[in-house]
């Protein structure tokens, strides 16, 4: 085994300066370790995503009712208060596990050879929307779940995923400039496809703001609209995407499109599919808690599926330069 280096006092001063430099200086990840970084962050995205519905479906989005502490007396969840403070404050826990999961993308991508500036801007870019939504979702809880913070903190968490997608699928990809694989009338309607998505999500909030899992025992304010007209508009709007998906795997097929945007549209529709039954079985059945929360996550599935589409458009070929030169294995470390 190669002997490990002394840690000098300016070896410590400089982890201090530049703890992202110090570590990358001496750490060289795998292509594999910076893609399962990214996708951690992904993946814990989806599941804050749902645990937050769980919250508001358990009706324990006030279990702890201050913040940043869980009363005016406790920074924790007590055993006297009951089942909803933990399972608010588990949620919150929650967020110091995705921070640890964007911060392993950040190091990982910043420690890459050579140095992908771009994908640690994207791991920054989600750190910096994880702390916003942090501070908002304090603020839900501040102002008694107002449905349209809830909303808002919900869409912030979209955008979230959306970078996280992002960030994983370039871990995938190398810097050269990008190649369309497919016409542009072809991207033109991917993009039809993501607005529509898109609208289809903040519709959604709608529903959830003006129907009736409120988050709380409590009398929350709901939004005033009527929760059914507001699910049928919801529901013409996934028509709409499952249409233009449709539309676009016949599209593809017709122009003999490369196998990845046909593979992505393929998993696109799949995932439609299902979200499509869960939501009409929860419509029809007094939207059981169970449901609402599959529901969710399918939420988010779909969002990833979409990006995922939009992406394998085209393709970033590796250039020579992102090739890390070979390392000599008897060099005990990596040099600056």
């Amino acid at each position: 085994m190669a002997p490990v280096p002394n840690v000098t006092r300016a070896d410590a001063a400089q982890a201090v300066r530049n703890p992202l430099a110090f570590i990358a200086e001496r750490w060289t990840p795998a292509q594999r370790t910076v893609q399962r970084a990214a996708l951690s962050a992904v993946v814990m995205m989806v599941v804050i995503v749902v645990t937050g519905g769980a919250v508001r479906l358990t009706g324990s989005g006030l279990g702890c009712p201050t913040w940043p502490k869980c009363t005016d007396q406790s920074l924790t969840a007590t055993s006297e208060m009951g089942y909803h403070s933990a399972i608010e404050f588990g949620n919150r826990m929650l967020t110091y596990v995705l921070c640890a999961a964007v911060g392993w993308a950040i190091v990982a991508a910043r420690s890459q050879k050579p140095w992908r500036r771009g994908l640690t801007r994207l791991g920054w870019t989600q750190f910096w929307l994880v702390m916003g939504n942090a501070i908002l979702g304090g603020i839900v809880v501040l102002v008694g779940l107002n449905p349209y913070t809830v909303a808002a903190h919900f869409l912030l968490s979209t955008a979230l995923l959306a970078v996280a997608t992002v960030m994983w699928v370039r871990s995938r990809e190398g810097d050269g400039e990008p190649r369309p694989l497919v016409g542009k009338a072809v991207r033109q309607l991917v993009w039809f496809l993501v607005t529509a998505t898109t609208l289809l999500i903040m519709v959604g909030t709608v529903v959830t703001g003006s129907g009736p899992h409120a988050g709380d025992s409590s009398h929350v304010p709901r939004m005033p609209l009527d929760w059914e007209t507001v699910s049928k508009a919801h529901a013409v709007l996934a028509w709409i995407v499952v249409t233009l998906t449709f539309a676009l795997w016949f599209v593809l097929k017709a122009v003999d499109a490369p196998k990845g945007p046909l593979h992505r549209t393929r998993d696109l529709f799949l995932v439609l599919l299902s979200q499509g039954v869960i939501g009409y079985v929860q419509y029809f059945t007094d939207l059981p808690e169970l449901l609402v929360g599959l529901h969710m996550l399918g939420s988010a599935l779909v969002w990833v599926a979409v990006l995922r589409v939009l992406l394998s458009l085209r393709e970033r070929p590796v250039e020579a330069a992102d090739v890390p030169a070979q390392i000599d294995p008897h060099l005990s470390a990596v040099s600056p």
